[in-house]
């Protein structure tokens, strides 16, 4: 028996075939768009992308050399999240979905609900702060802002929840993905908040809450036909793709955390012990009892891609060069925030910043500088975790082939630790794939297919150690002394151009 794993991303979609041992049998992707209509919006037709998206990845699968032959027992799907989809009853999307923590649409209904609800009480029972990355605020937006759409929405959906229901009929959303609904979820008795969901959304029905490795619905005989799955195909909750990726890599353990090199950078912590921070998101993990602290950064491979196209060089180029820079860039930091900051500062109108230019640097001192911003970031996330109480013991990294090895040398020079490097690197729809193995039977309870190859450890040279050192204390000083300078030039400039990141 076979499984399909699939993963509605940013930028693409993607899915695997997979026997019961993990042996992949087909991949797929396709590509997905992304729109920005206003500055701080960013948006996915539902329709095109999630749905006939999954659709176009499931017949690549079945068309591929062996896949039409195999038995498919199970369906799991992860997608990009927390979204927000305004569906009608029968989830025919009302407008675009709005996307997670990139776009920042809802910041006065994030400041009403603080007031209303209580920043401090909101955070000790969701376990997150409201931010752009919560689903509530952009739920209380929409009622604001587009009423029309608002008084015919019977339904609220996330990428993997829309496919779920169009393949069973079923409308239920996973425990991790509610828990990112913020303030309308309880983190302790994982449960919805009757009161303040109604506060936000009034009359909305919710949906019914599953684990992301249950089966909640079996494909029925119109979505067979239309996707090429067999009908009766047990169909999982699925979940947020971060967190499927995790699962993929092996982060199951307490103080395993992934680092996710993309065009952001995102971390999913799993953390038992961990406290609510106002700086973090605390979160279910994917099995009951789990709880995960996650953190994510704006930019970070967006940063590289963005150098690259403006001094028309590839990456591996400038790479190379920046290779034979010292450490520091001899003299040279900055900020990494150029489409605002998520987490540890949850500041939108945040920018970026180059600081100790001369006129002996050039484009790798520059490069070099962006690979360190970022570097410091995730420095930065992980001095959060400690006070959060959620010390990371263990980093697995994945993602950042571009750049080739030095952006994760760099990360482990700057934070002083080692990263352990997964054999495969497939993406979420593997541990979407893992997930329906097990629910299926196909594989065992606890079974995982990662396996570890590498490792990354921080330079001997304690000169290097301390330069970094000094340079992260200059880091952590310079944004409050250009804040207010750069929401100045925010207000100034508009948008943040903010690009598509995981999450």
């Amino acid at each position: 028996m076979s499984v399909v794993g699939v993963d509605i991303g940013t930028s693409s979609t993607k899915g695997v075939l997979v026997d019961g041992e993990g042996r992949i049998i087909a991949s797929a992707a396709v590509p997905n768009r992304t729109t920005r209509p206003l500055p701080g919006w960013v948006e996915h037709d539902a329709e095109a992308v999630w749905w006939r998206g999954f659709l176009a990845v499931v017949r690549q699968l079945r068309d591929a050399p062996g896949g039409g032959r195999e038995e498919v027992g199970a369906i799991c799907v992860s997608g990009i999240g927390p979204c927000l989809l305004a569906a009608d009853a029968q989830a025919a999307p009302l407008r675009n979905a709005i996307l997670y923590g990139v776009d920042t649409r809802a910041g006065a209904e994030i400041e009403e609900l603080n007031r209303e609800l209580g920043a401090d009480r909101i955070l000790e029972r969701c376990g997150s702060p409201l931010t752009s990355q919560a689903v509530g605020p952009k739920l209380l937006w929409l009622r604001r802002h587009e009423p029309e759409v608002w008084a015919r929405t019977r339904r609220l959906l996330m990428a993997s929840s829309l496919v779920v229901h169009r393949l069973t009929g079923e409308y239920v959303l996973d425990h991790h993905s509610a828990s990112q609904c913020t303030p309308m979820y309880d983190l302790g008795s994982s449960a919805w908040i009757g009161d303040w969901s109604e506060v936000v959304a009034p009359g909305l029905p919710l949906p019914r809450l599953a684990w992301p490795g249950e089966v909640v619905g079996r494909v029925g005989a119109e979505a067979a036909s239309e996707s090429g799955l067999p009908p009766g195909a047990a169909v999982l909750a699925g979940t947020i793709d971060a967190w499927a990726e995790a699962l993929s890599v092996g982060v199951t353990a307490p103080g395993d955390c992934m680092v996710m090199y993309g065009t952001s950078m995102f971390m999913v912590n799993v953390a038992p012990s961990a406290r609510p921070h106002p700086k973090l998101w605390l979160t279910n993990g994917i099995v009951p009892g789990e709880l995960t602290l996650a953190a994510g950064m704006a930019t970070f491979g967006a940063l590289t891609e963005w150098f690259s196209q403006l001094v028309g060089a590839p990456l591996e180029v400038l790479s190379g060069e920046a290779a034979e820079i010292p450490p520091g860039g001899d003299g040279l930091v900055a900020l990494p925030y150029f489409a605002g900051e998520r987490t540890p500062i949850f500041d939108a109108d945040a920018r970026g910043l180059l600081c100790g230019l001369t006129l002996r640097h050039g484009r790798a001192h520059l490069f070099r500088a962006l690979l360190e911003a970022g570097a410091f970031g995730v420095r930065h996330n992980l001095d959060a975790m400690g006070a959060a109480g959620a010390d990371p013991a263990r980093l697995v990294a994945v993602g950042g082939a571009a750049q080739g090895p030095l952006w994760r040398q760099v990360v482990s020079d700057v934070t002083g630790r080692r990263q352990e490097i997964p054999e495969v690197l497939i993406g979420a729809a593997y541990g979407d794939a893992l997930l329906a193995a097990r629910a299926s039977g196909a594989a065992g309870p606890g079974t995982l297919w990662s396996r570890i190859e590498g490792e990354v450890v921080p330079s001997p040279d304690p000169g290097v150690r301390a330069t970094y050192n000094d340079l992260y204390r200059l880091y952590l000083e310079l944004y409050p002394a250009t804040e207010g300078a750069a929401h100045r030039l925010a207000a100034l400039g508009g948008g943040a151009g903010v690009t598509g990141a995981e999450g």
